[in-house]
């Protein structure tokens, strides 16, 4: 299987980033790591090897890569405000040199993004906000209102709320949303939610499943037995839903 390092220093981030891709060929996938994944957690975990049949035979190709987390939304040091704004830096990070640097390395016209967890949170509001750009969207675990409080989970923002938090919110914007441009454009998306009936999220993805069933965007909810916010059940998911 084809493994690739790279890394160079972000202007839009000022620090260097790193990412793995696997793969020669296929589909294009942007990978974002779970809270305090890494851009080798993919790996790691074992959920690239769980797709490595689709990887030899050239279906898809990953591209993972950092997900700031601890600098953003678990960036505890550092104002509310200054949270969302470093996670906008890193949005114009993935717009602005990862998906040119994907498209460059690889003419498929289809681009999946994809992510467990927090990472599902960041895959949905990137494909939500833009998406003119992607075919596809697989989230796992995902947590789509970072402001909630749920058992241990905290709202991330202490309380504090602003235009960037909301327009960064899928359950938040989706109910208000009327352009029809962005609106259609959701609705030629291959939506893929996962989520188990005993995890924290669960009310939250049924919740954003009727928002988008509500603006007749169709998608897959997926719904597994007990708990399967974990990095078993998602080797397991991948080769299904990915």
């Amino acid at each position: 299987m084809n493994r690739e390092y790279l890394c160079w220093y972000s202007p839009r981030l000022h620090r260097d980033m790193e990412l793995l891709v696997f793969g020669h060929a296929g589909a294009k996938v942007l990978v974002f790591p779970t809270r305090d994944g890494r851009f080798w957690e993919y790996e790691q975990i074992g959920l690239v090897a769980s797709l490595a049949d689709k990887l030899n035979a050239g279906q898809l190709q990953l591209y993972c890569i950092e997900g700031l987390g601890g600098e953003t939304f678990y960036g505890s040091h550092r104002h509310p405000a200054e949270r969302i704004r470093r996670h906008n830096a890193f949005e114009e990070y993935i717009l602005n040199e990862v998906l040119p640097l994907m498209a460059q390395k690889n003419g498929h016209e289809c681009t999946i993004v994809h992510g467990c967890s927090l990472g599902a949170f960041q895959a949905a509001s990137l494909v939500f906000r833009h998406p003119h750009l992607f075919r596809k969207l697989v989230a796992f675990s995902g947590r789509y209102d970072l402001t909630m409080e749920v058992e241990s989970f905290t709202d991330l923002f202490d309380g504090y709320y602003d235009d960037d938090i909301y327009f960064h919110t899928p359950t938040h914007f989706l109910p208000g949303l009327a352009c029809e441009w962005r609106l259609d454009r959701l609705r030629q998306i291959d939506i893929v939610m996962t989520i188990g009936d005993a995890d924290p999220f669960f009310d939250n993805n049924r919740h954003l499943s009727q928002l988008l069933a509500d603006k007749r965007i169709d998608h897959r909810l997926h719904v597994w037995d007990g708990r399967a916010h974990r990095a078993g059940a998602w080797r397991r998911m991948a080769p299904l839903y990915i």
